[in-house]
């Protein structure tokens, strides 16, 4: 099975794509981000995102898409536009797989290193861990996408509790 997994946002998404055997091991495919230009207008912002998420699709052809569910507490119009850029995102991966799932934060660290309260260099360092990875994934929003994927890949036997209804 290939996981894509997902780390919203509207100026860097973040992917990693992972490939999960028949006993439940998980190997890394591919990593990184797409990034919308700051000097171009919203719209044009969530298009690009739009085409990345269907750029992913069509090389890798995941059969789940897994992303991270929307968290924030301080800054309200930095929420709103992630909230915007999560949109797209989840509509793209409906149409085009139409098993997409959502995780909170605490949710993946759970998953993870048995602690909903990790810190970012501990996700980092087991993502790279369970991956076999010579080196942390960089950007950090690749290896949150990693993150989530690998999360969906541990508890997929649950999916039925955290689809996308």
């Amino acid at each position: 099975m290939i996981i894509l997994g997902l780390d919203p946002g509207y100026g860097t998404m973040g992917y990693g794509v992972i490939e999960k055997d028949a006993r439940g091991n998980c190997s890394p495919v591919d990593f990184g981000v797409v990034k919308t230009p700051p000097s171009e207008n919203f719209a044009v912002r969530l298009c690009i995102l739009e085409e990345g998420v269907n750029a992913l699709f069509d090389k890798f052809q995941p059969d789940e898409a897994a992303m991270e569910e929307l968290f924030f507490s301080k800054n309200v119009t930095t929420g709103i536009a992630v909230a915007h850029a999560r949109g797209v995102i989840m509509l793209t991966c409906n149409k085009r797989c139409g098993r997409i799932f959502e995780y909170k934060p605490n949710q993946i660290k759970q998953a993870l290193t048995g602690y909903g309260a990790a810190d970012k260099g501990q996700m980092q360092r087991v993502v790279a861990s369970h991956l076999r990875l010579k080196s942390i994934p960089r950007p950090d929003d690749a290896a949150d996408a990693l993150a989530v994927a690998l999360c969906h890949a541990f508890t997929s036997r649950f999916s039925g509790m955290f689809g996308v209804r």
